[in-house]
């Protein structure tokens, strides 16, 4: 088959012929739809996570249809379409495993970062980690769910308490999250970086309140704010903007470091914490509520062959949405 592999040492992504998986007893073989673009597989080939798999196929925002079943596959059909999500492994016996936390477990391992991804014409899943997709999209906009989405929903989740919410960084997982607050009653301002013209009007378009540059504050204060940027230094200007016993939340994997601030900001009870990865029990409930919304999802189609380009459309900041890979070689 086919497929954009990775080398190490922030190299471009090369096409190369490389052997077809074979499914194991609990795994299932995937004919590749398409991979929506994350950026945490940019964060894997900017080399800013450490000590990926190599050689790597990236992607883990993956949609395909089942054509070969592992001996002991019980859970899905030949032909189903799935998703594939970062989480592809856990232990299963461990205290985070066993408590409901396994986005915690120590030997996790995750698509298209120690196990190949999406970026080829196949790829295999163990099917536990694997979900049916809602019928009410196609497949190049339920693609960012399984990522932007999962993520983004997770971190909403940290503040769902709160009324004004406030979202730094207003690319793929923004512009879905936001929706969702928007649907489930909450006033949601966006922050974009100062200056971005477009963004800012994208933003509007989907919360219809006030949008500004991230070194503003907001008109109101804000109960929780939520930080998809990976840039360290909004932490601090987003605890400014939020109110005493608020709560700002990191959702990236991966983070520039956090400047240091007065103590004062911090104070009254406010409340710093990160997102790390998802669960299961995630993905479907944030599947059974895209269903319900619908989101509307802004997408830009690139050939595989283009993979390096969407990465470095997205590196630039020059996408809105989500950039999506298909096979087309």
């Amino acid at each position: 088959m086919r497929a954009m592999i990775y080398h190490g040492q922030k190299q471009a992504l090369k096409c190369e012929t490389v052997e077809r998986p074979k499914p194991e007893p609990h795994q299932i073989l995937i004919k590749v739809s398409c991979c929506a673009v994350c950026r945490t597989d940019l964060h894997v080939v900017d080399a800013e996570l450490p000590h990926p798999k190599l050689p790597l196929i990236p992607g883990h925002e993956i949609v395909g249809r089942i054509v070969e079943k592992g001996s002991a596959v019980r859970k899905f059909n030949i032909g189903d379409r799935i998703g594939i999500p970062w989480l592809g492994w856990t232990c299963g016996e461990c205290s985070y495993c066993l408590s409901g936390r396994e986005n915690l477990c120590p030997h996790a391992r995750f698509t298209g970062y120690q196990i190949d991804g999406g970026y080829g014409e196949y790829t295999v899943a163990d099917e536990r980690f694997c979900f049916l997709l809602p019928f009410s999209y196609d497949d190049e906009k339920v693609a960012p769910l399984l990522c932007a989405g999962l993520i983004g929903y997770r971190t909403y989740a940290m503040a769902k308490e709160a009324h004004r919410i406030g979202i730094y960084g207003f690319g793929a997982a923004a512009h879905i999250i936001a929706q969702v607050c928007k649907y489930l009653g909450h006033e949601v301002y966006a922050f974009t970086r100062s200056g971005d013209i477009e963004a800012q009007q994208f933003a509007h378009e989907i919360t219809g309140e006030w949008v500004g540059g991230s070194d503003e504050m907001p008109p109101k204060p804000l109960d929780a704010a939520l930080i998809f940027a990976p840039v360290g230094a909004l932490v601090p200007m987003a605890l400014k903007a939020v109110v005493p016993g608020g709560m700002v939340v990191c959702g990236g994997i991966h983070m520039s470091d956090i400047p240091s601030f007065p103590y004062e900001w911090l104070w009254e009870e406010r409340i710093i914490r990160s997102v790390a990865n998802l669960t299961r029990k995630d993905a479907e409930t944030f599947l059974a509520l895209a269903e319900k919304i619908p989101i509307h999802i802004q997408t830009k189609a690139y050939s595989m062959l283009n993979a390096n380009q969407a990465l470095s459309d997205l590196r630039s900041g020059h996408l809105t949405g989500a950039a999506v890979l298909f096979p087309e070689w």
